[in-house]
């Protein structure tokens, strides 16, 4: 179990985007970051070929997992997490104590 996990609110908490509010999209755990729809936007440039014309795309770039947090699903800030096991299932827990739901994919 993650500490984030896809289709969890999340808010960045440093950096350009400092603030910014979003849903994961995805989770890139070897790299130790997460894409964060809406956030962290970047442009590439496309080179035109004949099945799509070229031109600037804009995107989201990964951001490091240590600089977003999860939302506590009472109080609407971002919290830590810690860990708890309810018989055999592992669930996270927000400070406040409410547990953070794990999203269906």
């Amino acid at each position: 179990m993650q500490r984030i996990s896809v289709g969890d609110e999340v808010v960045v908490i440093s950096g350009n985007d400092k603030g910014k509010r979003g849903k994961v999209t995805r989770v890139l755990k070897e790299r130790q970051k997460v894409l964060i729809e809406g956030v962290n936007q970047v442009k590439r440039h496309l080179k035109a070929t004949p099945q799509r014309g070229g031109g600037i795309l804009e995107m989201e770039a990964p951001v490091a997992l240590s600089k977003v947090m999860p939302i506590d699903p009472t109080s609407g800030k971002p919290t830590r997490v810690k860990f708890q096991t309810n018989g055999d299932a592992k669930v996270r827990i927000a400070k406040s104590g409410a547990q953070i739901p794990e999203r269906k994919r």
